[in-house]
């Protein structure tokens, strides 16, 4: 039986991830920055991910109840993007501060406990835009591919203290992550939009090979089979796969008929 907290668990991967880890016997603290939620049992913690007084109430819950914890899961996020000149700054700023410095602060709040009990698992969720780069996402791959340099750095850094960092790098799924989604990009929105709506993997199937990552002590999770292939076809051809992220963003600019020719 492990003590794990789970951040943005009030629908879609975190309720998913809620549920398979209780579903194994796990005992989980599930956090959101809503009270309500789909997961059975609700929300037990309202806990917003950039504010630093709430990552503190939360360490304190932790100790109350449990004196500390096993598996911390980062997996809180929102969507965004915009092409290179049409992503305000203000945008880059509003993602950067939730993808990223949310994520940072949690595991800043919580590695002084995995230190003092020698033991710990920081989940970081990224996503596949952490390890490819699509054209249109420059600020989601961005501060998605900082989660997976920030999880790799305390991988080594922490080793010493036994505790283990694991970055997620899932592919489009079925989800409510676009509910989230903030732009002045529109032709994005709809593009990423159709890709989300059209997969036939869910929250579920994701969640799953996470926990079977976890279990194989994976450093880097990629838990579906899209991700996997993009991934390897960029290390295994770098330029079919440059042939492919340029043909997309072609297709991209093509779906926009106010751009510029």
């Amino acid at each position: 039986m492990r003590r794990v907290l789970v951040t943005g668990a009030a629908s879609g991967l975190g309720a998913a991830l809620v549920a398979a880890f209780r579903a194994r016997g796990d005992e989980v603290l599930a956090t959101d920055r809503v009270a309500t939620s789909s997961v059975e049992g609700g929300i037990d913690l309202v806990l917003d991910i950039t504010s630093d007084d709430d990552w503190a109430a939360a360490v304190d819950a932790v100790r109350d109840r449990w004196g500390g914890l096993d598996v911390l899961v980062n997996n809180a996020g929102v969507a965004g993007g915009g092409r290179v000149d049409r992503c305000t700054l203000e945008e880059w700023q509003w993602i950067t501060e939730i993808n990223l410095f949310g994520l940072v602060r949690g595991t800043q709040a919580f590695v002084p406990i995995l230190k003092e009990q020698g033991s710990g698992h920081l989940v970081n969720v990224a996503s596949l835009a952490g390890l490819v780069h699509p054209g249109g996402m420059g600020s989601y791959n961005a501060t998605k591919a900082a989660v997976v340099a920030f999880t790799e750095t305390c991988g080594h850094e922490l080793a010493s203290y036994g505790i283990r960092a694991s970055v997620v790098c899932p592919s489009y799924f079925r989800t409510n992550l676009m509910d989230s989604m903030q732009g002045s990009d529109e032709v994005v929105g709809r593009v990423v939009g159709g890709l989300v709506e059209r997969s036939q993997v869910s929250a579920a199937d994701i969640a799953a090979a996470v926990l079977a990552g976890i279990d194989a002590g994976e450093d880097v999770i990629v838990p579906d089979e899209a991700a996997r292939q993009a991934y390897f076809l960029k290390w295994a051809d770098r330029p079919a796969y440059d042939a492919v992220m340029r043909d997309q963003a072609a297709k991209l600019q093509a779906a926009d008929p106010g751009a510029a020719s």
